[in-house]
Formats: structure tokens, C-alpha cells, sequence
């Protein structure tokens, strides 16, 4: 079994807003303590789920640190601090290191859409501006427009020490079977896609950083229970379970984390409203997400 720098389940929670659109600040520590209670081992902040791109830079400083403050010793506190400007990059990195988090989730740089070597020393720089704080690298082409090939993977992992991990939401098990094959074995690789998860735990992946789990957290956290410890028919068995959180999660027609919002409303919990551009599901999204949840017995 890899290293696991953040452990196996990492959430990227959603930000909570209120009804005039500002973060809730209770509502933050709500999910904190959902999240905690039901089988996240870390929590990922400001990242894709918690609607990075419209969080000023002070909202994300707060949010750092009022997440931090709440999970104290009882799990990792990654802070979202990539973006496609490298000096602001840098900048809120230190900051957030300066406030204690445990790690820092460097995304490639959506829209100008650097070269292989532009990401190379985008992150290189950013991750050697903070050499005391672990950094995760963050591909997910569907919305960068920009995949970060494994030869630039592997040169980061092999040339600057404090990047110990990289969340692969490409979906391509070569490119990951790539990186595995030949990173240092202290170097960890997440899924970034849940229905991802159990195909990357099988080939050598150490876990996921995940959504499904702010509802389904106990049962993501089972699986991979169950997977390292060769209980691999009961890991397989939670992992079809899962596929309908997944679908209801992730509906073709509304992004992420619109429906997510909506279950978790749903299930009493605090979210709020999106912030814009981003909108709310419609009747019929609505009605997948609702049926999902009673069949889980959620509702």
C-alpha cells in the first residue's frame, strides 16, 4: 500500500452560502462536522465543489482558516490555492501556509493554457515558494482544457520534494497506470472522480478526493476498508452501491455542485444557494436527486 499524505477520503466540500449569497460561516462548521462524522479522513477547501472560482481571496483565507480551526488533530485540511495566475498562486499559498494548513491543491491553469513546461514550473514555483507544506497536484482537463501529461507528473514528483501527491481526474487509467508505474513510492495518487476510485485502488492509487461523500461518506469509507484489506467482493459491492449517488451527483445537464447542493438541502444540512454563473437544477434534476436519497433511506 502507497503513502497516504492527506489519508484515504478526502472530501471537497461545498462552501454554504447564505440567502444574500455570503458564506455561511455556521454552515461551514455543520459540514466540517458532518463530513468528520461520516468517514472523511481530510477535507479538501475551495476547491471545484466549493465553487473556487467566485470566492475572493479573502473569502478563501477565512474559509482556511475557520476549517482549520474546526477539524483541529481529527483530520488533514488541504487548502485550494492553484489558479491560472502563478504570482497570486504563490501568494495565497504562503498564506495559507502561514495559517496552518496541511496541504495546499494546486490545479492546472485553466484558459491560457500553458505548455507541459509552463505547468512544470508553474507548480515548481508555487509549491518552492512553501517547502514545509505538502502539495497536491490537480488534473482535471474536463474544465482546464489542459491535461497534465504523466512526463510532467513524474518530473514534479521527482524534482520538488513537497509535492507528495497528485488528484487525476482525467479519467484515463493509462496516463494513471503511467504515473504509478514509475513515481517515487512515497508519492500518492487520488482519484478525482468517485466512479473512478476502486478501477485506480486496484492498479495502486491510495484513495479519492471525492463529493459523493458528503452523502454516502461511510460508505466511500468502507470501500476502501474493505479494498485494503483484501475484502475485495464487498469493496467491488459498495462500489456498484454507490453508482446511483454518482449519477444523481453528476447529471449531464447542470455541473457540479448544483445537485450535490440540492441532496444536501434535502437532507437538512446547510448549503445555500450557487453562486453565479452557476444555477440551480431543474424539476427533473431535482426529482433524480430526491429519489436517489430515498432509496438510500437518506430522506
Amino acid at each position: 500500500m502507497r503513502s497516504t499524505p492527506f489519508g484515504q477520503v478526502l472530501t471537497a466540500m461545498i462552501t454554504p452560502f447564505d440567502e444574500q449569497g455570503n458564506v455561511d460561516r455556521a454552515g461551514v462548521v455543520k459540514i466540517v462536522e458532518h463530513l468528520l462524522a461520516n468517514g472523511s479522513d481530510g477535507i479538501v477547501v475551495a476547491g471545484t465543489t466549493g465553487e473556487s472560482p467566485t470566492l475572493s481571496h479573502d473569502e478563501k483565507l477565512d474559509l482556511f482558516k475557520l476549517v482549520k480551526e474546526t477539524v483541529g488533530n481529527r483530520g488533514k485540511v488541504v487548502a485550494g490555492t492553484g489558479s491560472n495566475d502563478t504570482s497570486a498562486s504563490v501568494d495565497l499559498t504562503r498564506e495559507a501556509a502561514a495559517i496552518g494548513v496541511d496541504g495546499a491543491l494546486l490545479v492546472v491553469p485553466s484558459y491560457n493554457r500553458p505548455s507541459q513546461e509552463g505547468m512544470y514550473r508553474h507548480f515548481r514555483l508555487i509549491a518552492e515558494s512553501v517547502p514545509n507544506l505538502a502539495c497536491m497536484l490537480y488534473n482535471v482537463p474536463s474544465r482546464t482544457a489542459q491535461n497534465l501529461d504523466a512526463q510532467t507528473t513524474l518530473r514534479l514528483a521527482n524534482d520538488v520534494k513537497n509535492i507528495v501527491a497528485t488528484k487525476e481526474a482525467s479519467g484515463n487509467i493509462t496516463q494513471c497506470s503511467d504515473i504509478l508505474a514509475k513515481c517515487p513510492k512515497d508519492f500518492a495518487v487520488y482519484s478525482g472522480d468517485d466512479g473512478f476510485t476502486l478501477p485506480l485502488l486496484a492498479i495502486g492509487g491510495c484513495g479519492v478526493v471525492s463529493v459523493i461523500s458528503h452523502i454516502v461518506g461511510t460508505d466511500m469509507k468502507a470501500m476502501h476498508t474493505a479494498f485494503f484489506s483484501g475484502n475485495y467482493e464487498e469493496a467491488s459491492r459498495l462500489h456498484l452501491k454507490m453508482q446511483s449517488a454518482i449519477k444523481a451527483c453528476f447529471q449531464s445537464t447542470t455541473p457540479s455542485p448544483a445537485p450535490l447542493k440540492a441532496a444536501l438541502r434535502m437532507m437538512k444540512l446547510p448549503a445555500g444557494p450557487l453562486r453565479m454563473p452557476l444555477i440551480e437544477v431543474t424539476e427533473n434534476e431535482e426529482r433524480i436527486v430526491q429519489q436517489m436519497l430515498a432509496e438510500y433511506g437518506l430522506l
